[in-house]
């Protein structure tokens, strides 16, 4: 069998039929890229009867002058568990990619390995572990177990089955913020290419990239219809209505709390005054708000989150909110709307990276009770590995910590318990 560059008709016929594809390995996601400074071509290997048994795109870099990389997306599509079949095409991967100087091949393919209960951090292994040990006789070089986001792409997911969605299926927390935001006139919009300049004021801070990566990522998608673009806006005189109108509800009930207080001064009675008094102190707040918010000319955008669709899922490539604005609840909100948007044509949500640590000391705590409070299932996929063609150049990168320097996202430091 050999490998060959494949025709567009060719490669999409393949992985279309593979439960691997994704929108990583697309000729949209090579656009993309191609606008990133990287090149890219589409290979298959091919048995003696014109067959095609494997496929990937694979993008390509340089490091510095005469070292050059490749990256396959999301990893090569493929039967992973056909020994035989990994290991030919591994070999005539690094012969194929010697000739053109290649130095190595990354790739991090979608295979979960485990499933791991959030409330203890108990993983259960499934039968795609045995991949791992394949990959492992085969030349590739397993990199760190990173807990966080250190590699190229998240290592574990939260996956939400759309058919049983629904705010009964999630914590009462979370029930509680999406209902707030509704009192408070949130609504959610499909946007066009222009409202990319809205969502980049909420995301700027979340990523290091350049100013015009996700107007490129619209734009190579949108053409096929693959991607949405959703912005939340304040309905600022839904919210004066709502607003006032719980105030004056909760007025009411605190002068009774009071009346109560003069008859019976319990400590029961006063606990229900002085709840009345804070909810009564929030509305209060909540009409200032909104009275301000009312005299504003411009629609008041809060959030927004770029969606993509691939198959029957979709993955929430991005989200970001207004932080001065986090008493609105709108990220809550926004994840609410999607879900439910899509739950009638799609079966699967991917609510995009988590950590692998569900303790109180992770840096990124907050993002993971977020979207644990959505009640998804927790995947740990089988990681990034480096599959080296030029072994002495890629080695000698590797010892010098080249390699750790430019593809290492992150560097952080875990709060430790005393």
């Amino acid at each position: 069998m050999t490998i060959k560059e494949l025709t567009l008709e060719e490669f999409q016929e393949f992985v279309k039929q593979s439960p691997l594809s994704t929108h990583y390995q697309t000729l949209n996601y090579a656009l993309l890229m191609g606008e990133n400074e990287f090149d890219y071509e589409m290979i298959g290997f091919i048995n003696e009867y014109n067959q095609i048994k494997a496929a990937s795109l694979i993008l390509f870099k340089n490091i510095k002058f005469h070292i050059r990389y490749g990256y396959a997306p999301k990893g090569f599509i493929l039967d992973y568990f056909n020994e035989e079949l990994v290991r030919d095409f591994t070999k005539a991967l690094q012969e194929y990619y010697k000739k053109k100087h290649v130095v190595f091949i990354k790739l991090n393919p979608e295979i979960a390995i485990s499933e791991i209960d959030p409330t203890n951090g108990i993983k259960t292994y499934n039968w795609n572990y045995d991949i791992l040990e394949i990959l492992l006789k085969n030349d590739y070089q397993r990199l760190k177990e990173n807990l966080y986001f250190e590699s190229q792409l998240p290592r574990f997911s939260a996956i939400i089955s759309l058919k049983n969605y629904s705010l009964k299926s999630i914590s009462k927390n979370t029930r509680n913020k999406i209902n707030r935001a509704k009192a408070k006139g949130l609504h959610i919009e499909l946007s066009e290419k222009s409202g990319i300049d809205i969502l980049q004021n909420f995301i700027k801070k979340k990523r290091k990239i350049n100013d015009f990566y996700y107007k490129d990522y619209y734009n190579a998608f949108i053409k096929d219809n693959l991607i949405d673009l959703f912005l939340v806006s304040i309905d600022s005189k839904e919210f004066l209505l709502n607003a006032r109108n719980l105030y004056e509800k909760e007025l009411e009930k605190n002068n009774y709390f009071n009346s109560v207080l003069e008859k019976e001064n319990t400590k029961k009675n006063i606990n229900k005054k002085m709840d009345s008094d804070r909810k009564l102190l929030c509305y209060k707040q909540d009409v200032e708000k909104a009275t301000e918010l009312n005299k504003q000319k411009d629609k008041i955008y809060i959030a927004g989150a770029l969606v993509m669709k691939h198959k029957k899922r979709i993955h929430i490539l991005i989200s970001g909110y207004n932080k001065k604005m986090k008493q609105f609840d709108a990220n809550y909100f926004l994840h609410h709307e999607i879900l439910s948007y899509y739950k009638e044509n799609f079966d699967y949500a991917d609510l995009n990276g988590i950590t692998g640590d569900f303790t109180k000391e992770n840096p990124y705590n907050g993002l993971n009770e977020f979207k644990l409070g959505f009640n998804p299932r927790i995947y740990e996929y089988i990681g990034e590995f480096d599959l080296p063609i030029k072994k002495a150049q890629y080695n000698k990168l590797k010892n010098k910590g080249e390699l750790a320097k430019l593809f290492n996202k992150t560097d952080i430091k875990v709060i430790k318990k005393k």
